[in-house]
């Protein structure tokens, strides 16, 4: 932007200035004549750039420009225009001189309405222009060699704009549109950030609210019967909210993982202490660390479903490794019947295990049965003691 601010003075001083400064005559009429159209082309410059950014913006589909912007220009293009014509004709300066302020005259307004229309009507026109300046001189001189220079250079001066400004443009176009999506960049990881602190803390949470809500409520009822094991149930919830604040510290600092066969130990733990017979069965061990803390996440969420939703008796966890896959499959009977819950749990599963390529089916297996699926592809790395009978299994 810098740079085509200058631009325009640059030019009005070196085609312009100079020359008419060192080549005009020393006469009255010619000084004035002279004055003025310095001062014209010095309005033209100011006016181009107050409107210059207004016309990008424009251009750019930034924001509308009124009607009425471009007549303040014209009308200094006029203005500036006949003191050029004036010296023309009285033959005050040499005629490069008067071709050179011509030029000088034109940018100003050229650089600005070639943005404003579209190129076939600002060839169109200025073609029109250049005509009409052509038969003037024509007229005023009384020779066809200088009317056709003059639309020689009214070409030049019409080029130029166009290149200069278009290109121009366009370039600012490019590094506006990089640091737009510079901006959209860093809200989407924002953005990001926000869903996985989302969807960590409902992985954290849910679970362990559950089953503070569960020993709570054994608590109560073995308060009431005097039972000394409320103590225990009691201490036990403390565990778990203590459990729980660290997690959501390791969340919170971003670096939150699971661990596959504590998570499987945990789950059978809590459903045992709901009353739901638990068989947790497979190979947990030689299993690539992002493979492991995924599938943690399904265990995890899925213990928190059968306990919250329906009156299971029974919950089956199994894992089954090949040399290409892993699938763990949890089903559960007593589940309610229809689709399952559209909560953010299971869409959060689908979310971590996309990241290692991973799928996550979930629905009926029967009436009232719920199986939940989950498939992770092993990485061509990955030792080939994942196979079952190569790990140790752990079992009900």
């Amino acid at each position: 932007m810098i740079v085509w601010h200058c631009s325009v003075w640059i030019f009005s001083v070196s085609w312009l200035g100079l020359p008419l400064v060192s080549d005009l005559h020393h006469d009255r009429t010619a000084l004035a004549v002279g004055g003025l159209l310095l001062l014209a082309n010095a309005l033209q410059c100011a006016a181009a750039n107050r409107l210059l950014r207004p016309v990008l913006d424009h251009y750019l589909d930034r924001s509308a420009m009124p009607p009425r912007t471009l007549w303040t220009p014209a009308a200094l293009l006029a203005l500036a225009l006949a003191p050029v014509l004036v010296l023309h004709a009285l033959d005050a300066a040499a005629p490069a001189t008067c071709l050179l302020a011509l030029d000088a005259v034109l940018l100003p307004f050229g650089m600005l309405y070639a943005l404003v229309v579209p190129m076939r009507v600002f060839v169109r026109r200025s073609a029109a222009f250049g005509g009409v300046l052509m038969v003037t001189t024509a007229l005023v001189r009384m020779d066809t060699t200088e009317a056709v220079t003059t639309g020689v250079m009214t070409a030049l001066a019409v080029g130029f704009c166009l290149l200069t400004s278009r290109c121009g443009a366009w370039t600012l176009a490019v590094l506006w549109e990089a640091e737009r999506a510079r901006e959209i960049e860093a809200r989407l990881a924002v953005a990001e950030e926000r869903l996985r602190f989302g969807r960590d803390l409902h992985d954290v949470m849910g679970r362990n609210l559950a089953v503070i809500a569960l020993k709570s409520e054994l608590a109560v009822q073995l308060a009431r019967r005097g039972r000394p094991e409320a103590l225990e149930q009691m201490i036990e919830v403390q565990r778990i909210a203590q459990e729980s604040q660290r997690e959501v510290r390791e969340v919170v600092r971003g670096y939150r993982e699971a661990d596959l066969a504590a998570e499987l130990a945990g789950a059978r733990g809590v459903l045992a202490a709901a009353g739901i017979d638990c068989t947790v069965s497979g190979p947990t061990a030689g299993l690539p660390a992002p493979v492991q803390s995924a599938l943690a996440w399904v265990v995890r969420e899925a213990t928190t479903n059968v306990l919250r939703h329906g009156d299971a008796r029974h919950c089956a966890v199994s894992l089954r490794a090949t040399d290409e896959r892993i699938v763990l499959r949890v089903e559960n009977d007593g589940a309610p019947d229809g689709e399952p819950g559209r909560g953010s749990g299971l869409v959060g599963l689908r979310e971590r295990l996309s990241e290692i390529g991973g799928t996550l089916r979930a629905g009926s297996a029967g009436p009232g049965v719920f199986l939940l699926t989950a498939e992770v592809p092993l990485p061509p790395s990955a030792p080939s003691a994942a196979v079952p009978g190569g790990v140790s299994e752990v079992a009900s």
